[in-house]
């Protein structure tokens, strides 16, 4: 079964399995939609696979801590007007009481309207 399944994109590991219609790396947890894994490799999705766009509104799904400071992004938290980037940050933004600050991707979900 496994080798009918492509690897993990995060991790490159063999032992994915899929779940409904998502893909899953049992090694570093990450999820994805398998049929549109090579189609969409450059789009940004959040932690729930929604595709992400500049200027959507985003709320964290997880505490953060803010490298450099005692700051901590609190669970909730919205952020609005996002702006994607390439790198290791996929996420540019302006957080509410902290200021310009990149978040990843995973750790956001994408607001409802």
């Amino acid at each position: 079964m496994t080798d009918t399944l492509p690897p993990c994109p995060e991790c490159s590991s063999t032992y994915v399995y899929q779940v409904d219609a998502l893909l899953n790396c049992p090694e570093c947890g990450h999820e994805w939609a398998g049929d549109e894994q090579n189609d969409t490799a450059s789009d940004v999705r959040d932690s729930v696979g929604n595709i992400l766009v500049d200027g959507d509104t985003v709320t964290v799904i997880k505490d953060l801590k803010v490298k450099g400071s005692s700051l901590v992004v609190k669970v909730g938290t919205k952020v609005r007007n996002i702006r994607l980037v390439d790198g290791d940050h996929d996420i540019d933004c302006k957080i509410p009481g902290i200021g310009k600050m990149g978040l990843k991707s995973q750790f956001v979900k994408k607001a409802s309207s």
